[in-house]
């Protein structure tokens, strides 16, 4: 029977070839594509190769050649029609049934295309030569669009006359039922005349992964309700399914590397032309399961730009949301934090190319996102909320179906959460780990050796690790007699606030220079260095009371131990990076040496020292 080419098309997007692939021959990932033994001839070194993005197969030695259609049918013997009713039942796809009602939907799609076509040069004429165009080629001037984006993007637009649209395509024998069928016109709940869906807008043409034409977006250049408008859904459009600037961003994005999912058509456009290609954005709703699957056939980390606002963070958060249940081994999110009132157009047309790739290199993995998400504004002040925390953490991670994905994230957020409030674990499995509430466990909880009390609870790790370097800082300021006990240790670390590290490089000079200082002499230098505030602040009475082995009074033992607490914290934070770099190594070389690295790096992460410090003999956070 006749397979609808659009079934066939989304059963290709929901079908990842290198899953099907897997069953039957053992691949190796090479950057962007999978290698492995061809199945179809005997070799010996492999040839052949499964590119997901582009949906196809090849090998260099047969010349096999095909999709995952192809694929099966080779593979188990059957014909097509059995190969796609195979696949669509994994897809979770009804097969549609070949009937003359079908084979007229499929005739009336294809001549679907060649009206939203038609209607796309269109809207491109009334923006370049029309007198009316005035106004849209006035305002894209003053958004920076240059002419030739214009052309790159086939930016139109609709007159401010009701029912042009509709006049210029009858005169071209198209009739009214097709441009409704095409989302062109529409008929007026009272029943009126029938009138254009788009006037007096710019227009944004949308197309389909291949690069045709199937809806528009408009950006209204006058008063009205709604700023931007699309197509509404129909046999070609669906906006849940689809992404503004796929076709474009595909190819940009197999040569960089990078993707970027920003919210609307002008950041896309003033991406590109600052020199990022491999934009695109969603259209008008929140990113759907599919538009993310959809990503990943072109990028493994796709870069989600988020506003750096609370409305930003927020819909970072529902990202997370919806982004769990999807996630697979080696696929996931970055997320791009924007400056305070700045979207990817403001930015790169006000502060340039660089100010925005320093954005996009400072993108945070999803861990990062969940971790804020389920922290900021929690009270954790009590052994009940800190339990609210852990067991809320852990609820998120079960909505993860891939067992492999969800076990790494569990440890992850078990492992931000012991680092966080000074957990102790009685072995790597065995024991129960919690917190030790023993004297003095009152009003504070810990993190990082010491507590995520009131603002804290708000602040990503970056600003916990900030917060337990300045506990290190006001330690060693405080009783300077261990200064030469710890010094070769700490040349060798590096804090990661700068300012911090100035201060830390400025301890050693003195340890090296001096054996016998005190605090006030201490303190005196740094205040040569900064502004006594800056050091103020280091040395408070919230931060002895998080971290009381900091303060003048804690005895030396205490202080020894704090400061022996984080320094293997940051010996086990750097094994835990040098894990994940063994990790990439053993996916690239699958070999016995590569795994027996890797598992020497985690077992320093999860038998590191600081795993059993007992924080409540270091004094544990102070009553108010």
């Amino acid at each position: 029977m006749a397979v609808p080419s659009e079934f066939l098309e989304r059963l290709r997007q929901l079908v990842v070839l290198s899953d099907v692939v897997g069953r039957k021959v053992r691949l190796t990932k090479r950057g962007r594509e999978y290698t492995g033994l061809c199945p179809f001839h005997n070799e010996r070194t492999p040839s052949f190769t499964v590119n997901d993005d582009k949906g196809f197969f090849h090998c260099f030695g047969c010349g096999e050649h095909g999709d995952v259609v192809g694929f099966v049918m080779r593979t188990e013997g059957l014909s097509f029609p059995e190969a796609v009713e195979k696949l669509s039942v994994e897809a979770g796809l009804e097969m549609p049934r070949s009937s003359p009602e079908e084979r007229e939907r499929e005739q009336r799609r294809g001549s679907l295309y060649d009206v939203v076509e038609a209607a796309c040069a269109w809207f491109e004429e009334q923006l370049a030569e029309s007198r009316s165009g005035a106004e849209a080629r006035a305002y894209l001037e003053r958004r920076g669009v240059s002419s030739e984006m214009r052309q790159a993007f086939r930016l139109g637009y609709a007159p401010d006359r009701r029912g042009a649209l509709r006049q210029a395509l009858n005169a071209r024998g198209i009739g009214d039922d097709q441009l409704a069928a095409a989302g062109l016109v529409k008929q007026p709940e009272d029943g009126g005349a029938v009138r254009d869906y788009f006037f007096n807008r710019v227009i944004f043409p949308i197309t389909d992964r291949r690069g045709k034409v199937i809806a528009f977006g408009g950006r209204a250049l006058g008063d009205s309700p709604a700023k931007y408008l699309n197509s509404p859904d129909g046999e070609l459009f669906h906006k849940g399914r689809v992404l503004y600037n796929l076709a474009r961003a595909r190819q940009a994005a197999r040569d960089s590397g990078e993707l970027i999912v920003c919210e609307g058509y002008m950041d896309v456009i003033a991406l590109a032309q600052a020199g990022f290609q491999a934009a695109v954005a969603p259209l008008g709703t929140a990113i759907t399961p599919e538009q993310i699957r959809e990503l990943w056939r072109l990028s493994a980390e796709p870069n989600i730009c988020l506003d750096g606002d609370t409305a930003g963070r927020r819909a970072g958060y529902r990202l997370v949301e919806r982004a769990l249940p999807e996630l697979k081994p080696g696929f996931s999110l970055r997320f791009a934090l924007l400056p305070q009132g700045e979207d990817p157009d403001s930015l790169v047309n006000g502060q340039g190319a660089k100010a925005f790739r320093q954005v996009l290199e400072t993108a945070r993995p999803l861990a990062d996102l969940l971790w804020m998400k389920e922290t900021e504004g929690r009270r954790v002040d009590t052994p009940e909320r800190r339990a609210g925390l852990r067991h809320a953490l852990l609820q998120s991670v079960r909505g993860i179906a891939d067992a492999g994905v969800q076990r790494a994230y569990r440890d992850e957020m078990e492992q931000r959460f012991e680092a966080a409030f000074g957990f102790v674990r009685k072995g790597r499995r065995g024991g129960r780990a919690g917190p030790r509430d023993g004297r003095g466990s009152g009003g504070g909880h810990r993190d990082m050796g010491g507590a995520l009390a009131g603002p804290a609870a708000r602040q990503p790790v970056s600003m916990l690790q900030r917060r337990q370097e300045q506990a290190l800082l006001a330690t060693l300021i405080n009783h300077p007699g261990l200064l030469a006990d710890f010094a070769e240790e700490l040349a060798e670390v590096e804090l990661s606030g700068r300012d911090l590290d100035r201060y830390r490089r400025a301890l050693l000079d003195l340890a090296a220079e001096r054996q016998d200082l005190d605090t006030v002499e201490i303190r005196r230098h740094l205040r040569q260095l900064t502004e006594d505030a800056a050091v103020d602040a280091l040395l408070n009475r919230d931060l002895y009371r998080l971290w009381p082995f900091a303060e003048p009074g804690a005895t030396v033992q205490d202080a020894r131990e704090g400061i022996r607490h984080i320094l293997d914290l940051y010996r086990e934070r750097s094994a835990l990076d040098e894990t994940r770099e063994e990790g990439r190594r053993l996916a690239e070389a699958m070999d016995r040496e590569s795994l027996a690295r890797l598992e020497a790096k985690q077992k320093a992460v999860h038998d590191g020292p600081s795993r059993r410090v007992d924080f409540d003999r270091l004094g544990g956070a102070k009553d108010t």
